[in-house]
């Protein structure tokens, strides 16, 4: 099996890698952190004796993804698995983030994922099913002060993926939406999980668990991960309470727990 991983230089595209890689799976990596992609090429090969193919790319980037892509037609590469990860955040009010950052969340969890999904599904083994994954979020779920944009910017995730899921069915596509609670992926991550506390430990995610069960439940047609019985009860509370009592709540949890590491 191909598989394309986006983002796979960071935390869960890494365990994501790690797991294909313990399937046996021949990977082609692509991230913007060079010396990330060298690093976790080599420890594939080392560990699992992987066919592994890495090409750094700013998916933001049009021009950068067209280098992308006339690589894998070069080489012909046709591809069984799409795992788009690649995504962004800055933490942080509104008015008080630096516009372009704000731009920055839309261009790579919206503008480039639709950009390398539409690629990638071109570029599929022909007569073959093909599984593509969207790494979604729990704040998908929720209207959240103080991360609105990257919760919208994952919204928009969600429901393109619903959506493609059912128009790509009759093509053999199965298309999973995952949507993790905290994952310990970088040095902010952490702090920011520490910074929630007792809510924080207990709706985080281990990435290797998160890699494995995604990847089980795209490959047998499933179409929705949430990680996490309570991150799944707090799905569903956002379901019954009003939007606004819900942006409310969030407003104040997430304004203390900024407080407590944004300014420290």
């Amino acid at each position: 099996m191909n598989v394309l991983i986006t983002g796979a230089a960071g935390g869960l595209g890494r365990a994501f890698a790690n797991e294909c890689g313990r399937r046996g799976y021949n990977l082609f990596l692509t991230d913007v952190n060079e010396e990330g992609l060298t690093c976790i090429k080599q420890g594939l090969e080392r560990r699992f004796g992987s066919v592994v193919a890495t090409a750094t790319c700013d998916l933001t980037e049009a021009d950068s993804v067209d280098s992308l892509l006339s690589i894998i037609d070069k080489y012909k590469i046709r591809f069984d698995m799409l795992l788009n990860v690649a995504g962004l955040d800055f933490e942080g009010e509104f008015m008080k983030r630096d516009r372009e950052d704000l731009v920055k969340i839309v261009l790579l969890n919206n503008a480039a994922t639709l950009r390398i999904t539409h690629a990638v599904i071109k570029r599929r083994k022909p007569g073959r099913p093909f599984t593509v994954v969207f790494v979604s979020s729990l704040a998908s779920m929720f209207p959240m002060p103080l991360k609105a944009t990257y919760a919208a910017s994952k919204r928009f995730i969600l429901d393109l993926a619903v959506s493609l899921r059912h128009e790509l069915k009759r093509e053999d596509v199965n298309v999973l939406t995952l949507c993790p609670g905290g994952m310990v992926t970088t040095q902010k991550t952490m702090q920011s999980i520490k910074a929630q506390g007792f809510w924080g430990d207990i709706t985080t995610n281990p990435l290797e668990c998160v890699a494995r069960n995604t990847i089980d439940r795209a490959l047998a047609g499933k179409s929705f991960y949430i990680p996490g019985i309570l991150n799944r009860i707090l799905t569903f509370c956002s379901r019954i309470i009003p939007r606004s009592w819900v942006a409310a709540v969030i407003y104040w949890r997430w304004n203390n727990t900024q407080k407590k590491w944004l300014n420290s």
